[in-house]
């Protein structure tokens, strides 16, 4: 297959997100306002999940390069047909310009799909503007004249749909199922809060693995098969009572097939929610489970995915758990949080040298933007870095420093119980008295205002930090974070990359 040649792969700006401050554009020399109109909403499970910057920005391609791409559209280049009813296939494609090559997928509708050009290309746009970890995003569309067409990122590593029924080599472990739950829940709320509320379709073919073997859900989900969006591709037994009854969906259904798909991780098998209940009700949950686990779960976890899959299909919409709280519950039963996809999925490890150079624990922390690992990697950091300013006397210095040290320690309990608006509040105390200079406060209430949904304060905090111990690399990480919660893309991938050198410098 050959490449095509584009202009389109120049890295992301993403000029319409990115967001900029005041006390930002002084750190990074830039002086355009921020406007909380383009913000984006707070991200899911601790703000997991915004390294983006390889994403291209959205392109409309010619057909003539859609068609060059993907060697005239060759059954050789087909990666996925997950429909009988409805014409969907999947291209892999190729596509390159001076500097870079990079694998597309590319997804053909019929003309009778969408007759309308302006209205797929509406649509197109609007899924466009989403860019998130968790989803397989999209780069670009084509309405050249028959030609009805979307492109996304290519995910090398197969469908969930192959990985979980039709494997090989080994079946899906416990603690892969639990992420791939998650991970999926938090796409779709991401989603959610981006306005995006309707996903057509949702099942395994829809969840892909990436270079690295994460999860991810497919932006095509997001673009109706019909132009009416009344078309269900898959067997009506799956589909959501209210669909029977009004042939459309809302956005409870998306909830509905979210149940389907946690009895699929359960069972291993495709099996019609009706079913799945009578056989809870009838006899012992070990009967659903997929027999090739061999056991190797808890059941515990397993009747908790159990009851949150039976609550997704209450036949009331309005009776089943919205995707926040379902992500909440699925955020208490991961397990190996450490070990990467790749390694459980039984793959090859992606090899990028340029992100190799770090492998450290707050490297990955930041890069993934886990915040619950940097909260626990901070809280191991001993205070080694603090200066004391002495203008009183012995006597009075030395109560003092007694009352401040208190306050710290207060603030490091409240820290430490993720108590962050008190330990906002008892490490402000401790700045103010003046008395102690510490980075490793300054770096603690960053973290805790990256909780509270506070990135310029966060960042601030992290750039404090540094001016204290300037070849800290937690405070130049901690401004790597906090750069990407506000959007700005390259500016925190600089500095991830800024914090990455400092520390290998730190470890030489």
């Amino acid at each position: 297959m050959g490449c095509c040649q584009s202009s389109f792969l120049k890295p992301s700006s993403l000029h319409d997100k990115r967001l900029t401050s005041n006390d930002i554009s002084g750190r990074r020399g830039k002086g355009t306002k921020r406007s909380n109109r383009h913000r984006h909403p707070p991200n899911i499970n601790e703000g997991r999940g915004w390294h983006f910057s390889d994403v291209p920005d959205f392109f409309e391609f010619s057909a003539t390069d859609l068609r060059n791409a993907t060697n005239d559209f060759n059954q050789n280049a087909v990666v996925s047909v997950c429909s009988d009813q409805e014409p969907n296939v999947v291209y892999r494609g190729c596509i390159q310009n001076d500097k870079d090559v990079r694998l597309i997928a590319v997804k053909k509708f019929s003309k009778s799909t969408w007759p309308d050009p302006k209205q797929f290309e509406a649509e197109a746009r609007a899924i466009g503007k989403l860019r998130h970890v968790r989803l397989v995003n999209l780069i670009g569309y084509c309405c050249d004249g028959d030609e009805r067409l979307l492109v996304s990122e290519y995910m090398p590593n197969d469908t969930l749909n192959k990985h979980l029924f039709h494997w090989e080599k080994q079946t899906m472990e416990w603690a892969m199922r639990l992420r791939v739950a998650l991970y999926v829940a938090e796409g779709l709320e991401y989603c959610r809060q981006s306005g995006h509320k309707l996903y057509h379709d949702f099942n395994t073919c829809r969840v892909l693995f990436d270079e690295n073997g994460s999860p991810r859900l497919s932006c095509y989900g997001w673009m109706k098969n019909s132009k009416d969006g009344k078309n269900f591709s898959t067997n009506l037994a799956y589909t959501p009572p209210e669909y029977l009854i009004s042939g459309t969906l809302i956005p409870e259904s998306v909830v509905f097939s979210f149940g389907t798909f946690l009895l699929d991780l359960l069972s291993g098998k495709h099996i019609p929610p009706s079913h799945a209940v009578d056989t809870i009700q009838k006899q012992n949950l070990l009967v659903l489970m997929d027999s090739h686990l061999e056991g190797n779960y808890p059941e515990e976890d397993a009747a908790a995915v159990f009851d949150l899959a039976s609550k997704c299909l209450h036949n009331n919409p309005k009776d089943r758990p919205e995707i926040i709280d379902i992500i909440s519950v699925l955020a208490t039963l991961q397990q190996k949080r450490d070990v990467p996809s790749y390694a459980m999925l039984g793959i090859l490890k992606h090899e990028n040298h340029e992100t190799e150079r770090s492998n450290s624990l707050i490297y990955d922390a930041c890069h993934h933007m886990d915040l619950a690992a940097l909260h626990q990697i901070l809280e191991a950091m001993e205070y080694k870095e603090d200066d004391v300013t002495c203008e009183l006397s012995f006597q009075q210095w030395a109560q003092q420093i007694k009352d401040v040290w208190n306050t710290r320690q207060q603030g490091d309990s409240a820290f430490r119980n993720k108590s962050f608006e008190s330990a906002i509040k008892k490490y402000t105390q401790f700045i103010e008295t003046g008395i102690m200079i510490s980075p490793i406060v300054y770096a603690r209430r960053s973290m805790c205002y990256l909780f509270c949904d506070q990135p310029d304060a966060a960042l601030r905090d992290a750039m404090q930090a540094q001016c204290v111990y300037s070849d800290w690399p937690t405070a130049v990480y901690l401004q790597a974070v906090a750069l990407a919660k506000l959007n700005m893309v390259e500016d925190s991938a600089s500095m991830l990359k800024e914090a990455s050198i400092l520390e290998e410098k730190r470890c030489s």
